[in-house]
């Protein structure tokens, strides 16, 4: 059989198993939490692996092997995503999940509101869902439109709202369960396709096996091989990125866009996650093995092979390639024979679908919450409407996605990484709600605002400033200005503080540290911020020279290397450090300590 026969097979199993998933959750669904967060009863495994896969995407894909061929392995330091997107919920995740737990959150609009005491702090947070769900959801739809008609031969918009129909199917029908058990297939094909491509691109008979790749690798232009300068200050370095449709990866443009990716496990949609999870136990694993080593192991090694694979054989003559998102369909398309493009294909459109569900998901469910149900219903409506509601926001919510991929001009990773900047922004609510970082509820406010308006700023008008990512600026505006306006003597309500102090109360006394970890926190807050500084910060110009390993190039060997390293420094943070471990106790405590302040229905 040919490929494309194979690809249609593998494909239509796919899109079997997710609507049996979605349809078995449509009869079993009945209740607006339990449709929206899983009834907080999404098992171990499919939180697991959907919350893996969910974190990287077809961006990972398709879009990171295409950054890697354009700009060569200074944008590979994008693979420590692997370390970065996860360590957001090894700070955040338990101390979410308590939360949601004792106070019956549904939704991130309504821990903060609830933390703060202020409802236009709700409004802004369904801003920066809708913003994140569309542009990030968007990108995942554009890719599936390319690998269709690179692979298939299928028209791009078609292949864009065939695609989008597949994933609006099971979500709207299932909720937040089924598109985690969805998730599970697809985590396992995500992996298994980026392996199995590189695995085919590396044993061409053009390249001569690992040595003679590696050393003609080598002998790439040196822009492709070395991290440019620790820092741009001139003012027209973004204006020069913009105008090359390219970006200047000095080292801290590396630890910055990694800010950036930061924001998606600090998103509203994975804070509705962490809500949805039957127990906590699962998030250490998932943040140590499952994404910084299981991850970590196919992007090192074999997304870095598509990208530099593909650079190589256009510099000698064999394939051409016009744009980022085209580099991988073309790979797969020209060098995977059937049964393997078939399975190659699935992994992709399983990494595209794994993104855009909860995404789509969490966005309709805090529409129909956040708007819907409080403001519109005036907490009024059952849950059968609740439901039916959500799967119309949801809908919306798809297609509008579709339409903002079909006519944006945007490259296909930074598009998504201006979505994820959205989510970095939380990390100002969020280090106050989980770890009492001290400013007034409209220093909240307005810090969230600010940010997102910087966020805006660095992208549109001076990108990437200084050569650093919008994703900092946005950041770093909004807990300036949360802290100015503590400076300058703003109060809370008594009602306000006393709310707060309840609720640090609570956490403090569930999850205070053991004597063990305390000791572990004092090491981890000196290794962890040097580990930045040197993997992924400015010292990781020393890469340019440092060493070089079993035939890498030394820029790729230093990557290797602090990814090692940074495997040792999650499992010290999320067991050691117990950030993202439970004892039977805590989960005794959050079944009965619970404070319910949110009426269902």
């Amino acid at each position: 059989m040919s490929g494309i026969t194979w690809v249609y097979i593998m494909l239509g199993i796919y899109v079997v198993y997710a609507f049996w998933q979605g349809l078995q959750g449509f009869f079993a669904e009945k209740t607006s939490a339990g449709y929206a967060i899983g009834g907080r009863s999404v098992p171990f495994i499919a939180f697991l692996m959907a919350a893996t896969a969910a974190s990287f995407s077809g961006w990972t894909f398709i879009g990171h092997p295409g950054l890697i061929w354009r700009d060569g392995l200074a944008y590979a330091f994008a693979s420590f995503y692997v370390l970065t997107i996860p360590i957001s919920g090894t700070f955040f995740a338990k101390r979410q999940w308590l939360l949601g737990k004792r106070y019956g959150f549904i939704t991130p609009g309504d821990m903060y509101a609830y933390f703060f005491n202020s409802e236009p702090l709700r409004f802004l947070v369904v801003a920066t869902a809708l913003l994140y769900s569309l542009f990030y959801s968007a990108v995942q739809m554009m890719a599936s439109a390319a690998l269709f008609q690179w692979v298939a031969g299928i028209d791009f918009v078609w292949g864009a709202w065939i695609m989008a129909f597949i994933v609006w199917f099971y979500v709207c029908t299932g909720g937040m369960k089924a598109s985690a058990w969805v998730g599970v297939f697809q985590f396992v094909f995500l992996v298994g396709g980026i392996v199995l491509l590189g695995y085919y691109v590396i044993n061409r008979p053009e390249f001569g096996g690992w040595a003679a790749f590696s050393a003609t690798v080598g002998k790439l232009n040196k822009s492709l091989l070395e991290v440019p300068s620790v820092i741009f200050f001139t003012s027209d370095a973004g204006a020069y990125a913009k105008a090359n449709k390219t970006v200047i990866w000095t080292a801290v443009m590396c630890l910055t866009y990694m800010f950036s990716l930061m924001g998606i496990q600090s998103s509203p949609a994975f804070t509705m996650n962490f809500f949805g999870i039957k127990s906590p136990k699962v998030l250490g694993w998932q943040q140590a093995f499952m994404s910084t080593f299981v991850v970590g192991f196919a992007l090192f090694y074999f997304t870095a092979i598509q990208g530099m694979g593909a650079k190589v054989l256009e510099i000698s003559g064999i394939l051409k390639f016009t744009k980022d998102s085209d580099v991988v369909p073309i790979l797969m398309a020209n060098y995977l024979p059937p049964f393997v493009l078939g399975v190659v294909f699935l992994g992709a459109i399983a990494a595209i679908h794994s993104t855009a569900a909860p995404y789509i998901n969490t966005g309709g469910s805090i529409l129909l919450r956040d708007v819907w149900w409080r403001y519109i219903r005036k907490q009024k409506c059952g849950h059968a409407e609740q439901i039916w509601m959500n799967r119309l926001f949801a809908t919306i919510l798809t297609i509008a996605a579709v339409m903002i991929g079909l006519n944006s001009k945007a490259a296909l990773v930074i598009l998504g990484a201006l979505a994820t900047a959205f989510g970095f922004v939380m990390y100002v609510l969020l280090v106050g709600v989980c770890w009492g970082f001290r400013f007034p509820s409209i220093g909240a406010v307005l810090g969230v605002l600010t940010g997102m308006i910087a966020v805006f700023l660095t992208y549109y008008v001076w990108p990437n400033l200084l050569s650093m990512h919008c994703a900092f600026w946005g950041g770093f505006t909004g807990i300036v200005v949360a802290y100015l306006c503590r400076g300058l003597g703003l109060k809370d309500k008594e009602e306000t503080i006393k709310r707060q102090n309840e609720i640090r109360t609570f956490l403090d006394s569930i999850d205070a540290p053991s004597e063990s970890a305390k000791k572990w926190r004092g090491v981890m807050k000196i290794g962890t911020p040097l580990w930045y500084f040197f993997a992924i910060g400015p010292a990781c110009i020393l890469g340019n020279t440092a060493f070089s390993f079993a035939g890498f190039p030394p820029l790729w060997s230093w990557q290797i290397a602090w990814w090692i390293i940074g495997i040792v420094m999650m499992w010290a943070l999320c067991f050691k450090c117990e950030l993202a471990t439970t004892t039977e106790v805590q989960l005794q405590r959050a079944e009965k300590e619970t404070m319910i302040v949110v009426k269902e229905a």
